[in-house]
């Protein structure tokens, strides 16, 4: 029985199972269901939809370089049957499988170590926050008080001579503008 991988979330596809779309080129897909089918066809890039396995790997999120994954690649040559092979071989993979494992766990507890320095830098900015409640405050007050004079009115006169202090540049005409408050 061969389980093909899904094209676009590299799900494994078991026989009978799923979609398959054949392109005019020959070329064949395999989709575990019409989730991927449909994002295929909308000519998403699986390494930027975050549920798919090419995202996991591409951000950091599962293991990418691992010389015990190479022991999952196909294999289609026929060999005789050996008992003693068998036994090695059977052997072997409960060894790969040891060590795929404890590389897997030590993958996990970077990342989660990585994630603890994020989560502690959060907690520390916002007891930071906490301990200066005072001056959130006082900001807040000066917005308001500086929104209440917004919204005062202001009135604007045109004037022909020259401003002491000229806010607006008028070009070439000799009509500038000058501020009166009320």
């Amino acid at each position: 029985m061969r389980i093909e991988h899904c094209f676009f979330c590299s799900a494994p596809c078991y026989p009978g199972k799923g979609i398959t779309f054949v392109r005019n080129d020959a070329k064949i897909f395999k989709f575990c269901k019409s989730k991927c089918h449909k994002n295929f066809k909308l000519k998403r890039n699986p390494r930027k939809v975050r549920w798919t396995k090419a995202f996991r790997k591409a951000n950091g999120k599962e293991m990418t370089l691992d010389s015990t994954l190479e022991f999952e690649k196909k294999r289609n040559v026929p060999v005789r049957y050996d008992r003693q092979l068998v036994l090695t071989t059977l052997n072997a993979m409960k060894r790969i499988q040891e060590i795929k494992t404890r590389r897997e766990i030590a993958f996990y507890k970077a990342r989660m170590a990585k994630a603890g320095v994020k989560a502690k830098a959060k907690e520390a900015d916002r007891l930071l926050v906490h301990r200066n409640a005072h001056l959130r405050a006082f900001i807040e007050a000066s917005k308001q008080s500086a929104a209440a004079a917004s919204s005062s009115k202001i009135k604007v006169k045109a004037t022909s001579a020259k401003p002491k202090s000229a806010l607006v540049g008028a070009g070439n005409s000799a009509m500038s503008m000058r501020m009166d408050t009320d």
